[in-house]
């Protein structure tokens, strides 16, 4: 595992918002980038984005990974099996309840969910379950809870979540820094019925994702847009709406149509029909960030794969290697000294998502990651580097999810109160600084 980033991030001097959903002043939180504790997607163990919440009562700090891919949070539980976790001491918060089989939560507001709640039989008055699974086996199973979760200077506010009790994860922990904090649970954030979002009547949010080791910042509530000192352009991309249940459709995703795809100045010869969904559903564009890179279905990845190799020949050796394959899905990749690439990159031809009325550009260094332990040529001189988009057949995937590291230096605004997503260039660093945050 690559080592550990951690943004050092504060809350501002002067976010003494109200609720989140009210419309009014928005509410200013620290957004951070480590370990995660979960693998929804490949990747997921890389790093993942994570925000400080308090939760219970007396509060309890834990934290948690922002996911707009998912929808029931949790956290793991004082009873956990994962001991190299921190756990949230459910019987320590007297304002804990666990949700009771008979109860509407457990009876129809789980909807949403690939495995709704359920209970042991026969029914009785005791808890609730709840069953988690993600494409790459990871799972947690738990109860269906509620507690308040307090975040910044809002007001608590009771919500839903999966007290977790068991865990299993396929990828293990390789960190070995015992200061460094470790991820609690996940703050679902998608359209689903027991989403933080749709609990908490949260109609508008956004982040602001700084590379390297800048700050970055997340905005619950009122007007996104005009948190910043000056109100980025927001190019405003639809969400995709289907009624109809299909089995390989997330109704309650972040879904907005791809368009197209360009290399440099190039459109890329990709049909229409390659990047809209199918009638089963499958080949939705989503916006995850609980993702970190960017996949493509595999009549995409391998159009892209080709015209960028094409466009970088004389700037970056390939690796040379058919049977390499980072992660299982990432296989355009290149040999080269750290310095090498870092000259190249401010020559790579730019990738663009061209989505309906907005464009998500990827550009320079955030084109290729350097793959962790694997050195080539004579004494190691060289590293080994791989486009970061991956090939979503590969991973066991049937859609296009555009990851939070390709949404860096980005404001990028979730207005459900108008069905669509906002994307708009920003220096995330200067953003939180200039909002006065304490560093």
């Amino acid at each position: 595992m690559q080592r550990i980033l951690l943004l050092c991030l504060a809350l501002l001097a002067d976010a003494t918002a109200a609720a989140a959903g009210d419309g009014g002043r928005s509410l200013l939180l620290p957004l951070r980038v480590q370990a995660a504790p979960a693998n929804k997607l490949r990747f997921r163990h890389d790093v993942s984005l994570t925000v400080s919440v308090a939760v219970g009562t007396p509060p309890q700090n834990v934290t948690m990974v922002l996911d707009t891919g998912s929808e029931l949070s949790w956290l793991l539980c004082n009873a956990t099996t994962n001991s190299s976790a921190a756990a949230f001491n459910a019987p320590d918060s007297s304002t804990y309840a666990a949700a009771r089989c008979a109860s509407p939560e457990c009876q129809w507001r789980g909807r949403d969910l690939p495995v709704p709640p359920f209970c042991a039989a026969p029914p009785s008055n005791s808890s609730c379950r709840v069953s988690l699974s993600y494409a790459d086996a990871s799972s947690a199973d738990g109860v269906l809870a509620s507690d308040t979760f307090l975040l910044g200077g809002a007001p608590p506010v009771p919500a839903l979540f999966g007290c977790v009790t068991s865990y299993y994860s396929t990828s293990p922990t390789t960190t070995t820094n015992s200061s460094l904090e470790t991820a609690t649970g996940l703050l679902g954030m998608n359209r689903g019925a027991l989403s933080f979002v749709t609990q908490t009547a949260t109609r508008r949010f956004a982040y602001c994702i700084a590379p390297g080791d800048g700050p970055g910042l997340l905005v619950l509530g009122g007007d996104g847009a005009g948190a910043t000192p000056a109100p980025p352009l927001l190019n405003y991309t639809p969400l995709v709406e289907i009624s109809q249940r299909l089995p390989y459709f997330d109704r309650v995703a972040y879904s907005v149509h791809l368009d197209g795809i360009r290399v440099g100045a190039a459109l890329l010869p990709i049909p229409k029909s390659v990047l809209a969904p199918d009638h089963t559903g499958a080949g939705q564009t989503m916006v995850d960030s609980g993702t970190q890179f960017t996949f493509l279905l595999a009549d995409a990845y391998a159009a892209l794969k080709a015209a960028f190799l094409d466009q970088t020949r004389a700037l970056l050796p390939p690796l040379g290697e058919p049977g390499f394959v980072f992660q299982g899905a990432f296989d355009a990749c290149f040999r080269a000294t750290e310095a090498r690439v870092a000259a190249a990159s401010r020559r790579l031809p730019e990738v663009g998502l061209v989505l309906r009325g907005a464009e998500v550009a990827v550009a320079g260094e955030k084109l290729l990651y350097r793959v962790p332990g694997e050195r080539r040529g004579v004494g190691g001189a060289e590293a080994v580097w791989c486009l970061t988009f991956g090939n979503s057949d590969m991973a066991g995937m049937s859609a296009y999810v555009i990851g939070h590291h390709h949404q860096q230096n980005v404001w990028v605004e979730y207005d459900l109160q108008n069905g669509r997503v906002g994307f708009a260039p920003a220096r995330c660093d200067l953003a939180t600084q200039r909002l006065g945050s304490r560093a």
